[in-house]
């Protein structure tokens, strides 16, 4: 008979992080319902409050990451490392898990390494087609690690890579019949063409800046926009609602969202970019320059590399966008090969075989 499955999965700092780790937690409890998950993330982040909404229980970690500029903040730092080292300990011996996960984030560092040295096995799920320097470091002990781009032996032991992609919300596998609910609920008009602008849950700056200052253009040529402007932003945009243009902090049904887009803009972050490959939708990427290692930037270009979408830095936004946006949403010719091409790249069982992994690693001890 099965033994109950222990499982500890941390990841988090971001959405990128979390919403796979909630899928991976999501898909072991499918499988096996009596399983028991623990999620561990840093205290204070959003893991914190998105983690229990989702069902599952959480433990915190005083951990940051460093700052990649002289900061003061970190002095502090050796001591958060070995604040969480040892709480991780404490957490594993208590738990007593099978296998330990990580999806990326500050606490996954200290629980991989306190997981990899009392030979338990570990899972790395890397999102980035550039991986950071922790999951550089933990891949070397890990027993397997989970990708979702080519060509990242220069990074981790080749033998212990297996790419499956990167989990996605199963509501937006297929949503060619959802066009007609997309538009009722958005109240948009189908002979018009529509824009879907995400900057993440908090939101992106810059990409507000540029919707507010191409507004004229949209209602000019007739364009409807839908506007997540994230959380952080939305009360300073949400007075450009219009009769072609409405803003929202937080978009509820993303699956309607995407169903509703001709064409989408939107950050580069790991999840976001295999979301979108799946959606299969005309998108052009406007990478953010704030982030590790320039991630999101080699994340777009991997894409951008197989014809499958455009990508425009922050930099260029003023003198090139215009030029960009109208050539996607004048050309029928274009948005069918964008949406041609990036469907070639979706992997839409990440999920599914991420926890096939994990059952693949623990199967002598369950």
């Amino acid at each position: 008979m099965m033994k109950q499955m222990r499982v500890i999965i941390s990841g988090g700092g971001t959405g990128g992080h979390i919403y796979p780790a909630i899928s991976i937690a999501d898909e072991i409890k499918r499988r096996h319902p009596d399983a028991e998950i623990l999620f561990v993330g840093a205290k204070d982040r959003m893991e914190m409050t998105k983690v229990p909404e989702a069902g599952y229980h959480i433990e915190g970690l005083w951990i940051t990451g460093l700052e990649r500029k002289l900061s003061l903040k970190n002095l502090s730092f050796p001591f958060k490392l070995i604040d969480s080292l040892w709480n991780s300990r404490k957490i594993i011996k208590k738990f007593r898990p099978d296998v330990v996960i990580g999806t990326g984030g500050f606490a996954s560092g200290p629980l991989l390494k306190v997981a990899n040295s009392r030979k338990i096995p570990t899972l790395i799920q890397e999102q980035n087609s550039y991986p950071g320097i922790t999951n550089k470091l933990l891949g070397k002990e890990a027993n397997v690690i989970c990708t979702a781009y080519d060509d990242l032996e220069k990074f981790f032991p080749a033998d212990k890579i297996k790419k499956t992609g990167n989990p996605v919300r199963q509501d937006i596998i297929d949503i060619s019949s959802k066009r007609e609910e997309a538009l009722t609920l958005f109240k948009l008009d189908s002979k018009k063409k529509t824009l879907l602008v995400l900057g993440g849950s908090l939101g992106a700056r810059r990409i507000n800046q540029l919707m507010e200052a191409f507004k004229n253009l949209f209602e000019e040529r007739n364009i409807q926009v839908i506007w997540q402007t994230g959380s952080l932003y939305y009360e300073q945009y949400k007075n450009h609602d219009s009769k072609l243009i409405q803003t929202t902090a937080f978009l509820k049904r993303m699956d309607l969202a995407y169903a509703a887009a001709d064409m989408i803009i939107s950050r580069a972050g790991a999840s976001s970019v295999s979301e979108l490959c799946v959606v299969g939708k005309p998108v052009l990427f406007i990478p953010s320059p704030n982030v590790a290692e320039n991630h999101q930037a080699k994340n777009a270009l991997a894409v951008a590399n197989e014809n499958a979408a455009f990508v425009l830095d922050e930099k260029d936004l003023v003198e090139k966008f215009e030029e960009t946006m109208l050539l996607i949403l004048d050309s029928e010719k274009v948005r069918e090969d964008l949406s041609e091409n990036i469907k070639k790249l979706a992997l839409p069982k990440a999920t599914s075989a991420i926890v096939d992994e994990i059952e693949k690693i623990i199967k002598p001890t369950i």
